[in-house]
This record gives C-alpha cells, sequence and structure tokens, in this order.
C-alpha cells in the first residue's frame, strides 16, 4: 500500500445514537480527519449521529451530494470526495467516513471505497441497519426457518416489483418516500395489504410503526414496508 493512514468506513446505525457500536464510537471519538455525506444545503444525518463524539478539534470534511435519481451527477461527486480523502491518507493522516446504517448496505461509503480500496488501507465497521431497526420497531420478525427474505428498492417498476415479491415469503421495501401511493395500491392489489407493516423514521423520536393499513398518505425518504406472507412463525 502506498499510503500510511487508514480510511475506516463506519455504519452510525439508524439513527438513533444509542445504536452506534463501540467500535464505532471509540473510532470517531479518536479521529483526526471525520469525513460525511451531505445533502446539497441541508445537514448531515450521519453527523448529527455521531456528533456527540466528534472531537471539537477533529477537521470535518463535508461532501454534498445533489440529491438526484441519476447516479451520472453524483459520481463526480465521489471522484472529488475520493481525491479529498486520498491527500489525507497520504499525507498519514487516518479518516474516518461516518455512514447512515450500514457502510456497505445500500451505502454511499461503497462508491468511496471503490475508488480508494485499491491503494489505500480501508477498513469497514458494520452499523445497525435500518431494516433490524424496522423489524424491532414493529415487534416483528424479517424472516424464519427456511423463508426467503427479499429486499427490494422503492423505485423499482410495479412489473418487477410484484415479481420480486410473489418470489419471496418475507419482503422488505426500502426508499419508500415518494412511491409510497404507487407501492401501497400495488400491495392492495396483490392481496397483503394486511400482511404489511410501515415504519418511518426508525429508531428516532418522531419513528412511527404501523400496520399498513394505519399509515399516512405521505411517506418520507426514510421509511420501509415490511411484508412476512407466511403464518406467523414466531407464534407456533
Amino acid at each position: 500500500m502506498s499510503a500510511t493512514g487508514t480510511l475506516h468506513g463506519v455504519g452510525v446505525g439508524p439513527g438513533d445514537p444509542e445504536l452506534l457500536t463501540l467500535r464505532a464510537a471509540r473510532l470517531i471519538g479518536a479521529a483526526d480527519v471525520v469525513a460525511y455525506l451531505a445533502p446539497a444545503g441541508g445537514d448531515s444525518f450521519a453527523r448529527a449521529i455521531a456528533r456527540a463524539h466528534i472531537r471539537p478539534d477533529a477537521e470535518e470534511l463535508r461532501i454534498e451530494v445533489p440529491m438526484a435519481v441519476e447516479r451520472h451527477p453524483a459520481q463526480g461527486v465521489y471522484d472529488a470526495a475520493a481525491a479529498r480523502i486520498a491527500r489525507r491518507l497520504d499525507a498519514g493522516r487516518d479518516v474516518v467516513m461516518l455512514c447512515e446504517g450500514d457502510p456497505f448496505f445500500y451505502g454511499s461509503f461503497m462508491y468511496v471505497h471503490a475508488r480508494l480500496a485499491p491503494h489505500h488501507r480501508v477498513q469497514v465497521t458494520p452499523g445497525v441497519s435500518s431494516l433490524g431497526a424496522c423489524a424491532a420497531a414493529l415487534g416483528r420478525p424479517l424472516t424464519a426457518r427456511n423463508d426467503v427474505l427479499t429486499v427490494i428498492p422503492g423505485p423499482l417498476p410495479d412489473d418487477e416489483m410484484r415479481r420480486r415479491i410473489e418470489g419471496a415469503e418475507a419482503v422488505a421495501i426500502m426508499k419508500v418516500g415518494r412511491h409510497f401511493a404507487r407501492i401501497r395500491a400495488l400491495l392492495g392489489s396483490m392481496g397483503l395489504a394486511d400482511r404489511a407493516g410501515y415504519v418511518e423514521r426508525a429508531s428516532l423520536p418522531v419513528q412511527r410503526a404501523v400496520p399498513l393499513a394505519q399509515a399516512p398518505e405521505q411517506a418520507p425518504y426514510f421509511s420501509m414496508i415490511l411484508i412476512y406472507k407466511g403464518n406467523d412463525p414466531w407464534l407456533t
């Protein structure tokens, strides 16, 4: 490896600061450089979760990412972010990059990792994922025994989503947000609405966890639908 510094991709969990792992808290508290993504003109959710552990004298690298459906505009942002981080690594400084949830579960950190791992030391600290947080909020397991759990991103078109749901016993639909009305209608047409639970802002004080029938008309970006199609295995 050409660099002496190490990049740490650190999962900070779904939102509740108490769900930070001990390792995550230790690495953040010792970090000389802390990097994190933030929406253009907005606050970083990952930083807000980890705020209490960031040293006052730590250098903070704020990486603004446009919130767009298209992938291409963000690629230049990740290129620039990787270059900024690489300069610190090449100077012998460790960098902790914060990631909401888990770094490798739909985490944007993976794009920085792909750019830097071939030539720099990179270590990943897993975090509590939104899947676990939403299941805990609803008080129901994600899946059991030999049942197949399928994770589906909300932007998938109806035909593709229907096909994947039909092939699974348990389903988690993520990134619901602006697709909520369409997804709810699809689940209703499949006869699955009464087996679905809805969670928004899992683990936060404003968390809402209800049967899908009791969900609001609109859903925020941080929302998820969990479905179990078989008998409730934890009751038998």
